[in-house]
């Protein structure tokens, strides 16, 4: 019987992680790191790859870590059916981001490029799901730039 509070065995214990927690795995291991807070209070990562010049944008909720990187902002008049559904695919080579779409206030339409992991104990799995997905991300919006730079 289970008392209050008390945790089953073999259930991983969380804890709420950190975005210092994060910004130490990531700058560890090379990445540049700078963080900023926007007007709702919303804490930012940025996240640059000192090889590529790539950078991604990442918000810790929840023990959740989401990162999204810019592939293009274009007029909306640019995103014709054809290109969602190329988008869309599942077989247009991004095999682990998804896409999602952004008003933006000079009226153009941002297309990024997204990934997430959830984050438990901040153990060596989590450092490995940390640096994979931002990896991911990184190869998959290659991939990304190419196929929205033909269709657009």
């Amino acid at each position: 019987m289970m008392g209050s509070g008390s945790v089953m065995e073999g259930q991983a214990v969380s804890h709420d992680v950190t975005p210092g927690e994060v910004v130490a795995v990531l700058a560890d291991n090379g990445y540049e790191i700078s963080e900023h807070t926007l007007s709702d209070g919303t804490g930012v990562l940025r996240i640059r790859d000192p090889e590529s010049g790539v950078v991604i944008r990442g918000v810790l909720e929840d023990n959740i870590l989401f990162l999204t990187m810019s592939c293009v902002s274009v007029p909306r008049e640019k995103i014709s059916a054809e290109a969602m559904r190329k988008m869309l695919s599942s077989n247009n080579g991004i095999s682990t981001s998804s896409f999602q779409l952004y008003d933006r206030r000079d009226g153009t339409v941002a297309i990024t490029l997204n990934n997430f992991c959830k984050l438990q104990e901040l153990g060596s799995d989590d450092f490995d799901d940390i640096l994979s997905c931002v990896e991911f991300l990184m190869v998959d919006v290659m991939a990304a730039r190419e196929l929205v730079g033909e269709l657009l």
